[in-house]
């Protein structure tokens, strides 16, 4: 497109400043504390939209936090494409392990990002690739080449589920009416092979809670002689799987959609290193359900894992107690055929029906989502191929992923769209972890490619 190099140099530093002050607000929608915090994000966004040209830019009141909204209607009989992102970020917890303050952004070079990379929580998920569309739109309005409709949906609440979404959603089908929508809080293989994410899992998550005693007791007083809430929630934990690292909750598999041989041989098309995969993470040996490669064990197959676990004294020095309580928090990731609902009440019967006598269980559900799979025959797809061939020069390789993104799915049923996850974030960027970082080169690789998917849309939506 043409002067688009040319713009982004112009404007680079002004980006990343930019960039700078939305990853400097620590908008965890998932701690009460900073409800504030969240709130301001909002209308940070909000200005940044403003600012680019965008009409109608408003704050939309929900249940819980608020959805920004905006667009920029060019011709009412053109394609529309919403593009949707989130301004909440993960805790930064565990705040000892990052090498600078979480919310205070910094760049440094690394051997994967030698031209440096945003290290701050938010800066891939999503706060850096939800700006990449900001930007994105902001040159093709100041430049006079918007060739479609854009319609942007930013929420407040992605990581602790979208509770609100599903509301906001219903409630504004005629606003949110749309074409195809775009996406990018997923991932792609690396800097030289582009991919675009086709599925991805759905999600159960569930908090257990086992009580014993109606206090905490002397472990030697009592010790021996009543449960142990910790103990006997290690042992229905261990339960879940069996020898081959299946999962072993009736049902669980039933639905479940088996890939053929050949769907496998594609996936296995896609460049990976065991040896470096297993270096990256400092292991010796990657784990897993039998029968299955690492690539297809994270992506075409259901999963079971423990996200946290609880319980007694966990203060220095020593105290003997024999804790009243012990809790976890246990998310199951799903695939296509699998319904969350029915999952989670399959996981709540069983679990339940492994406790003894000794305790009391009580279990939550916390939120969940559908499996999502996009078919690479839609111009969505096409688009989106045709906009990374441009600017990577090699074509992407169609990828699931094993995340979860709930909503994509809701998007599906109600507002009858399929939704195209184009995704510049790599695996190493520690998104939900210590020392989250965003490349760089995948930031503006992102302003770069992203007009050109509403070029090749445009193009190819006047022969459906």
């Amino acid at each position: 497109m043409k002067n688009q190099k040319e713009y982004l140099e112009i404007h680079k530093d002004r980006f990343i400043k930019e960039l700078f002050d939305l990853l400097k607000t620590p908008s965890i929608s998932a701690n009460p504390a900073n409800t504030q915090d969240v709130l301001d994000m909002a209308n940070l966004v909000k200005t940044s939209l403003i600012k680019i040209g965008c009409d109608n830019v408003e704050i939309c009141k929900t249940p819980g936090y608020p959805v920004v909204y905006a667009e920029k209607i060019i011709d009412p009989q053109s394609p529309t494409v919403l593009v949707y992102g989130h301004y909440d970020v993960q805790p930064a917890d565990p705040i000892e392990l990052w090498d600078n303050p979480p919310f205070k952004p910094l760049i440094k070079t690394t051997e994967i990002h030698p031209e440096g990379a945003v290290f701050a929580r938010g800066a891939c998920d999503d706060k850096g690739q939800m700006f990449m569309h900001i930007k994105a739109i902001e040159y093709l309005i100041a430049t006079n080449q918007l060739p479609c409709n854009v319609k942007f949906m930013i929420e407040g609440e992605e990581e602790i589920g979208s509770p609100s979404l599903d509301w906001f959603v219903k409630n504004h089908l005629e606003k949110l009416q749309n074409d195809v929508i775009l996406i990018s809080d997923t991932g792609m293989i690396s800097n030289t092979q582009p991919s675009i994410t086709t599925g991805l899992r759905g999600l159960s998550y569930m908090e257990v809670t086992v009580t014993g005693p109606n206090r905490d007791l002397h472990s030697g007083l009592y010790g021996g002689a009543v449960g142990n809430p910790i103990n006997i929630l290690s042992k229905m934990i261990s339960r879940l799987h069996n020898e081959e690292n299946g999962v072993t909750i009736p049902g669980f598999y039933k639905n479940v959609e088996i890939l053929s041989s050949e769907e496998r041989a594609e996936m296995a098309k896609a460049p990976f290193s065991l040896e470096d995969y297993k270096n990256s993470l400092n292991l010796k040996e990657v784990y897993g359900e039998a029968g299955y490669t690492t690539n297809e064990r994270n992506s075409i197959r259901p999963t079971l894992d423990v996200n946290g676990i609880w319980g007694g004294y966990n203060g220095d020095g020593a105290k003997t107690v024999i804790p009243s309580k012990a809790h976890a928090k246990i998310s199951m990731r799903l695939v296509p055929g699998q319904d969350h609902e029915e999952i989670s009440e399959l996981f709540a019967n069983y679990f339940k029906s492994l406790a003894p006598k000794a305790v009391l269980v009580e279990i939550k559900t916390h939120h969940g989502g559908h499996p999502y799979v996009t078919p690479t025959n839609h111009i969505g797809y096409q688009a989106a191929k045709k906009a990374y061939e441009a600017t990577f020069d090699k074509s992407p390789i169609p990828q699931r992923s094993g995340g979860s993104i709930p909503i994509v799915s809701l998007f599906e049923k109600e507002l009858k769209s399929k939704s195209i996850l184009m995704g510049f974030g790599l695996d190493s960027d520690a998104i939900h972890s210590p020392n989250e970082h965003f490349g760089l080169f995948n930031f503006f690789k992102g302003i770069e490619t992203i007009p050109l998917f509403y070029k090749y849309f445009t193009e190819l939506s006047k022969y459906e």
